[in-house]
């Protein structure tokens, strides 16, 4: 019994030990052919190269502003508001106004009449003068043809500027009683006085009678 547990002991250490050799053997040879790789590559040129690390200046600091004061106004100082006491004034007392039976007397008043508006103011008259003492030159105006015959008188209103006649006008005094000659015998009176009659200066009013005898 004995003889057999020492017998199967020994064949377990035998078997362990081959194990252990052949552990032993297989790393022996990878560190010998590793060991040889190593110094091969250790034979060969070695090229070092220095690599300078490329150092980035710092960023400039940032600048930063500071907050702008928060300024705020004082609150203003607290009045207190003035205390008023009003007192209510008393109650008017009611006086009854004694009750007249007498009518009030009527004020008639009569309206004041207006002022009567100022006379309006006559416009001067021009002064008037007679064309023989301001006319320098007066031509005689013609007897013109009509069939009429007997005596009349004008007097002619003349208004002279710069020196010659500008416009006339005939007031009768005693007419021609034919209309047609009285045009015609006007008409010849008024072309001498504009084209003939020479007066210097302004004049806004000269006077001359004309008597027309016609047989």
């Amino acid at each position: 019994m004995n003889f057999a547990q020492e017998q199967k002991t020994g064949s377990r250490l035998t078997g362990f030990g081959v194990v252990v050799l052949i552990h032993v053997l297989l790393v022996w040879g990878l560190a010998a052919g590793l060991h040889k790789k190593v110094v091969d590559a250790v034979k060969g040129p070695i090229d070092v190269k220095v690599v300078e690390e490329e150092v980035k200046p710092p960023p400039p600091p940032e600048k930063v502003e500071p907050p702008p004061p928060d300024i705020k106004a004082p609150p203003p100082p607290y009045v207190p508001p003035p205390e008023v006491v009003v007192t209510a004034p008393p109650p008017p007392m009611a006086v009854q106004a004694p009750v007249s039976t007498t009518p009030p007397p009527s004020n008639n008043i009569a309206p004041t009449p207006a002022p009567a508006p100022p006379a309006p103011v006559a416009a001067p008259k021009p002064a008037t003068k007679n064309a023989a003492g301001a006319c320098t030159k007066m031509g005689k105006p013609e007897t013109p043809a009509v069939n009429w015959s007997g005596s009349a008188e004008y007097k002619a209103n003349i208004s002279v500027k710069a020196g010659r006649v500008a416009d006339v006008e005939f007031v009768p005094v005693r007419r021609i009683t034919d209309r047609k000659a009285e045009r015609a015998v006007l008409a010849n009176l008024k072309s001498t006085l504009m084209d003939t009659y020479e007066c210097p200066g302004d004049h806004p009013l000269l006077i001359q009678e004309f008597v027309i005898n016609i047989e």
